[in-house]
């Protein structure tokens, strides 16, 4: 050991000390935090009366948890050197070109097939649940994953106010349909290019920002679009939002139990579950053509140019290309893709209102791009269903009520569980589930790209 030049026992106890203190902190900054989520709870008693309901043994038990992890984190040793020493290492592992193709068609397949295995399964009833929550709403987060993603992973502008748009997609459908008597299949294109439009008008004032300054401006668009929807209202309907939002029909043929109707038409039994059954292909479709249509522009000119903005906007600018229409164009369609989104969602709902398109959205759309990795397809839609889907089976932890009693609601809690998740994903694979990245261009050979070869991930 003594010939080893690596190896320095005498640092040993210093490296367990650091690490011990650390540890330390970490844990009493956890316990502070868990101060007034775990170690008090307000419940009302029988007369009415707020009574605080001590429970420290929480406390000590979210801080012991931190301080073990991070002192388990300190004892892996050289792992921050070896991370940063292969950061190509970190992502989910390649698959080999060949069954590429095969794990897509599958994936696609499977997909088409769940509602009717749902239904199959489960029943009317039951299925009704899995096909909605862990079907229709993932889809329409992949769905704004994939078209922010043409925003901030290809073309590495931070936009924090995209929610707007899925708002004017929203809005446009349930104006056009309650005062004009417009069918959904006329009032999706004009969502999308409404949208665009709003883009567009976005794009202009801050072709000359970039950051911290881009986001704030982003920001502010869509509190601004917000506000617009809440004060209103003549337009809008103010806070109340706008209900009686026409269903959708399959090409003009009601889902109704009548002769009209969708199932008499087709000489099958009335279910109400028919609806949401075709709701979730539609949004299957619209998402697939979302990511169709990124993948092909990755492919054309401005694609390239997309890539070659995020990397370096001074270099881009020397290359001749013209950063002014590229900007533009990123926000136009990425922004055409959140109104196809959001007119699907106010026909889903049959009732919108702002407080459906708060800052939180955009948040949680921003977070499934990074988590997924920024310009990563595969990665934005396996982010979307870690985060949505994830977040609504953690309402199913009832059997941690046997741990922490009968009072115990798991439901409170899981976006805290989730968070401390994502935290520790950003830890260990702070560049996303997907690191690595496929050139759109190639000579002779197609070779994953490292994430540290590029831009996108760094601070």
């Amino acid at each position: 050991m003594a010939g080893n030049p690596q190896v320095n026992p005498q640092g040993y106890p210093h490296a367990i000390r650091a690490a011990f203190w650390d540890a330390a902190r970490a844990g009493a900054a956890a316990a502070i935090l868990a101060f007034p989520i775990l170690a008090l709870r307000a419940y009302q008693n029988g007369r009415g009366e707020l009574v605080l309901r001590e429970r420290w043994h929480w406390m000590a038990i979210a801080a012991g948890v931190v301080f073990l992890a991070r002192f388990a984190y300190h004892a892996r040793g050289n792992f921050g050197a070896a991370r940063a020493a292969a950061p190509a290492a970190r992502g989910l592992p390649a698959l080999p070109g060949a069954l590429k193709p095969w794990l897509a068609g599958l994936t696609v397949g499977f997909l088409f097939a769940f509602p009717l295995l749902a239904l199959w399964l489960l029943g009317p009833q039951a299925s009704l649940k899995w096909i909605s929550t862990f079907g229709i709403d993932i889809l329409i987060y992949v769905m704004l994953g994939w078209g922010l993603n043409i925003v901030v992973g290809l073309a590495g502008l931070l936009d924090l106010g995209y929610v707007a748009f899925y708002a004017v997609g929203a809005y446009a459908y349930a104006l056009l349909s309650t005062k004009f008597g417009f069918s959904f299949w006329i009032c999706l294109p004009l969502a999308g290019i409404l949208a665009a439009f709003w883009g567009i008008l976005l794009g202009l004032p801050v072709l000359r920002l970039r950051g911290d300054y881009l986001a704030i401006v982003t920001l502010a668009f869509g509190e601004i679009i917000r506000v617009v929807l809440v004060n209103w209202g003549d337009f809008s309907n103010g806070p109340a939002g706008i209900i009686s939002i026409p269903y959708v029909t399959f090409f003009g043929i009601p889902f109704v139990d009548a002769d009209n109707g969708f199932a008499a038409r087709f000489g099958l039994e009335f279910l109400p579950i028919h609806r949401t059954i075709f709701l979730f292909y539609l949004i299957l479709c619209l998402a697939l053509l979302t990511n169709w249509v990124a993948l092909r522009l990755r492919r054309l000119p401005i694609g390239r140019a997309w890539e070659a903005l995020r990397e370096d906007e001074i270099a881009c600018r020397s290359l001749g290309i013209d950063t002014v229409s590229t900007k533009l164009t990123a926000f136009a369609l990425g922004a055409m893709f959140a109104g196809f989104a959001g007119a699907f969602f106010a026909v889903k709902q049959h009732f919108i209102n702002p407080d459906s398109f708060r800052f939180i959205e955009s948040a949680s759309i921003l977070a499934i791009v990074v988590l997924g990795g920024m310009g990563s397809q595969t990665g934005v839609a396996l982010a979307a269903v870690a985060m949505v889907g994830g977040t609504e089976m953690l309402r199913e932890l009832d059997f941690l009520k046997q741990i922490f009693g009968r009072e115990f609601d798991p439901a409170q809690y899981r976006m805290l569980i989730f968070g401390l998740a994502m935290v520790l994903m950003m830890i260990w694979k702070p560049r996303g589930f997907i690191s690595a990245r496929t050139p759109s261009i190639f000579l002779k050979e197609k070779r994953a790209i490292s994430a540290s070869h590029v831009k996108e991930g760094h601070g």
